[in-house]
């Protein structure tokens, strides 16, 4: 028997800070789905294999190993490249990526696994939608556009990448067009998910209200 949550929501919303914090506290496993597909993006790169490639990208999916630490590491066929995903050019071509019909099938069924028989707190674009719409609660973490490109700068000068303001507000203003507008599996928020606008709040805000919410339901 398992326990899901599953936290949706556009880029830069804070979905990976929160989702760590409150796995943390109520001891969940916490899986980032988003890296997933960061990882097949930065593979696809490295093997110059193209959107249309169909049968390249197909031989990558067979062969590739995505291993996630809990202290927040992550290796690609074992590289550590938890850095690596979240560099500008991997930052522009995940969202394309996650459009391949191969791509999200075969990640879908690796997100599913992990999660078997354990409680955990799982984010992304369509978690409480697609990969769990039985999910036990569904919330939708959102911001503005400003506000979430502010975190993102401050997050990847943290993780020592440099990126400007204005670059990173008009590739998440890109991404929220493209992952809304996408055919397969849009970002959009489930019916029952609970909406959450942290634009105004902060992380200990935040963090209080998801977990306020998950007792409720675990009641």
């Amino acid at each position: 028997m398992s326990f899901v949550v599953a936290i949706d929501g556009p880029a830069g919303a804070g979905k990976g800070t929160i989702t760590k914090l409150v796995g943390e506290k109520l001891n969940l496993v916490n899986v980032d789905t988003g890296a997933t597909f960061r990882c097949v993006a930065l593979n696809m790169l490295k093997e110059n294999v193209g959107m249309d490639e169909e049968d390249k990208i197909r031989s990558i999916l067979e062969k590739i190993n995505i291993e996630m630490y809990p202290d927040g590491k992550i290796f690609l066929n074992g590289e550590d490249v938890t850095k690596r995903i979240r560099e500008n050019d991997v930052n522009d071509f995940v969202s394309p990526v996650s459009t391949i019909k191969i791509v999200r099938d075969k990640l879908l069924e690796i997100q599913r696994k992990i999660a078997e028989g354990k409680n955990v707190i799982m984010e992304g674009r369509d978690i409480g939608t697609t990969v769990f719409p039985n999910a036990d609660v569904k919330i939708y973490l959102d911001a503005t556009p400003e506000e979430r490109a502010r975190r993102r700068v401050l997050q990847n000068k943290e993780k020592g990448i440099e990126t400007s303001y204005e670059e990173v507000l008009e590739n998440i203003k890109d991404r929220d067009y493209r992952d809304s507008n996408r055919e397969i599996a849009p970002l959009r928020k489930a019916e029952d998910a609970i909406y959450i606008d942290s634009s105004e709040m902060t992380i200990e805000e935040v963090v209080d209200k998801v977990i306020d919410i998950i007792k409720m339901t675990r009641i």
